[in-house]
């Protein structure tokens, strides 16, 4: 990376940064959302592809085990972690099912399902989606660029508005983290 490539990075995430600024309520929606569906004995369900199923893993393991507090471990499942699960259903019916057929199997009304795809149009979390919706399932959809078919789907989207791929990716996780952070304040208010 040159040195003016490397500063239009950085002007690009200052721009993101006071956009997000217009996401907050969005994601104290989903925060809340998410403690009260923890609450009432229900769980968080996170899928995606390349760098947004690392997403989805970081998501999950900072609910099961912990964020910032020592606190009970909370529900949460990252859809893209089971290889045999994944690779059975990609070979046995399509890899655009390996979500969706996860979520007929686990999920369940008052879930929350966090959709994440920087394109928007990944084939695979809108069936998921798709799925979920038809379970009764909160589906959220944490996406770049301008939300793809994915935002017309979710109940919720918090768009990230950015055709760079890596600096959607990085407002990602930090909006994962905000998330984390809050729903580990709401609980741990709670015990």
């Amino acid at each position: 990376m040159k040195k003016d490539e490397f500063l239009q990075s950085l002007r690009e995430i200052k721009k993101l940064a006071e956009e997000t600024e217009k996401l907050y309520p969005a994601v104290a929606e989903v925060s809340d959302r998410i403690t009260k569906a923890i609450d009432n004995g229900f769980k968080l369900m996170i899928c995606g592809n390349g760098g947004s199923a690392a997403d989805a893993q970081h998501m999950a393991a900072e609910f099961v085990n912990r964020f910032l507090k020592e606190r009970r471990p909370l529900p949460a499942v990252a859809l893209s972690t089971d290889t045999s699960v994944l690779t059975s259903i990609s070979n046995d019916y399509s890899f655009n099912e390996v979500f969706s057929k996860q979520i007929e199997a686990l999920g369940q009304p008052g879930d929350i399902l966090i959709g994440i795809s920087t394109s928007g149009n990944s084939t695979n979390v809108a069936n998921a989606v798709k799925t979920a919706k038809s379970k009764g399932i909160f589906c959220v959809g944490l996406l770049g660029k301008n939300g793809g078919i994915i935002k017309e789907l979710c109940d919720l989207d918090i768009t990230v508005n950015s055709n760079s791929t890596p600096r959607i990716q990085e407002m990602h996780i930090f909006i994962i983290h905000t998330i984390c952070q809050m729903v580990e304040d709401n609980v741990c208010l709670k015990n």
